[in-house]
């Protein structure tokens, strides 16, 4: 797995300089590295493992380095945060082979001055046991170190939901994220979905707390198996696939998705709909309407109308509609346990995001009906772009009345915004406010 290590050392580089988002970068490397399937799936257990602990690494590495570590080489750095993941997260690696192959990795970029320092620390992090000191940590130094998490998103949610729910939501952030699906109601039952996963070995079971979702297990190459192209199913969290259920839209309604790529939603609720009536899926780019396009030929889905358009513009084109679905773009701080490498950007970075939101959800509003429901959505934990979004909206729109849209989840809150955090239910954090057209 020598390869593997160093595919992962090399897109862990790659990921410093560049804007990309984790799951596109590690999908376009290893599309073309001569790698067997378990040396990719190494290499992506590598670079998603360490992009996900990485200031838990760092802060090893600063803790047994005699030299500042702003001044040590990068792509030392990268190997150390390989060894050390590999010492402290997978029991399968033996000690010595992440330790050997980490000192090879040096030779293998021409890093020769830092074989003895990668080599020395690692074995020396071995002999002390592999032990972390937090001694001197203040509570949220601690809880930033110990989860990986910038102390600034530490800091907010404790002050915004408090600390107990602030502990949980970061252990529910780190290790593999379960990956769910919806049944394509219209073509199959979930248990027959199960049995036909079975035949390409891939294992599934019914989601407890929700009707027509399924768990996946053990995947593999998911879009190869025989259910996946005969439109039995996509893949999609139970927070969005409960945002959806929220909105509740029913056969021959008009409905509007504002945000729709990749199609998710669109999807589950054409199949609410029975695949009767109308349902626009708008997309600011056009590559991503094309998504929406294939997902609803591949499923069957005949009644979305996939079309490229600014939310934040009115399009008069476009009918009134009896339900509108506003999922803005957000932050994402609610996903950081799928795209790890959002949770290492600056507070800055999302300081635009409330505004482009509120512009949105006016437009949004402006399309639904008299007795029509709208419903704003995020997957994002953050008040800024959640709760002081609709608490806006409401102040300067008495003719949309908040209401409360019962879902099939026991823990929902009996209100007409909810927050959903990943440790509750095992999704994704989301966010959904509803309200109705009364006037």
């Amino acid at each position: 797995m020598a390869d593997a290590r160093l595919t992962a050392v090399k897109m862990l580089l790659k990921m410093e300089d560049s804007d990309s988002f984790s799951n596109i970068l590690l999908d376009s490397v290893l599309s073309e590295a001569q790698l067997s399937d378990r040396d990719k799936a190494f290499a992506a257990a590598l670079f998603y493992g360490v992009t996900e602990r990485r200031l838990t690494l760092d802060y090893i590495i600063e803790k047994n380095s005699k030299i500042a570590f702003e001044k040590l080489d990068r792509a030392a750095v990268a190997i150390l945060r390989v060894g050390l993941y590999q010492l402290l997260y997978m029991s399968n690696v033996p000690e010595s082979a992440a330790v050997n192959e980490s000192v090879k990795l040096c030779k293998k970029l021409k890093l020769f001055s830092a074989q003895g320092f990668v080599n020395g620390m690692l074995r020396s992090f071995v002999r002390n046991g592999k032990k972390i000191s937090y001694l001197g940590l203040e509570a949220a130094d601690r809880l930033s170190i110990e989860y990986s998490c910038p102390k600034w998103l530490v800091e907010k949610w404790i002050d915004e939901y408090d600390v107990e729910r602030t502990v949980k939501a970061l252990k529910a952030s780190i290790g593999k994220p379960p990956v769910y699906a919806r049944v394509n109601t219209l073509k199959t039952t979930s248990d027959k979905l199960i049995a036909e996963l079975a035949r390409d070995k891939i294992a599934a079971k019914k989601y407890a707390g929700l009707d027509d979702c399924i768990v996946l297990e053990k995947t593999g190459d998911i879009e190869k198996s025989r259910a996946y192209k005969a439109g039995l199913f996509h893949v999609q969290d139970i927070s969005s696939q409960l945002c959806c259920l929220t909105l509740r839209p029913v056969v021959n309604e008009t409905v509007i998705d504002m945000c729709a790529a990749p199609g998710g939603k669109s999807f589950t609720m054409a199949e609410l709909m029975g695949n009767n009536g109308k349902l626009y899926s708008l997309d600011l780019h056009d590559m991503r309407v094309a998504l929406i396009e294939d997902g609803a030929s591949r499923l069957g889905l005949r009644i979305i109308s996939a079309m490229q358009g600014d939310a934040t513009k009115y399009n008069t084109e476009l009918p009134q509609a009896d339900r509108v679905l506003c999922d803005v773009p957000c932050s994402g701080l609610g996903v950081i346990r799928r795209k790890p490498e959002i949770k290492y950007k600056r507070p800055e970075d999302f300081e635009e995001l409330p505004d482009i939101q509120r512009r949105i959800l006016e437009t949004a509003s402006k399309y639904v009906k008299v007795g029509g429901t709208l419903v704003y959505s995020t997957c994002t934990l953050s008040r800024a772009e959640n709760d002081d979004v609709v608490e806006a909206f409401a102040a300067v729109h008495p003719e949309f009345s908040p209401i409360v849209q019962t879902v099939p989840y026991k823990d929902a809150e009996n209100s007409f915004r909810r927050t959903y955090f990943p440790d509750e239910n095992g999704g994704d954090g989301f966010f959904t406010a509803s309200f109705r057209r009364i006037k």
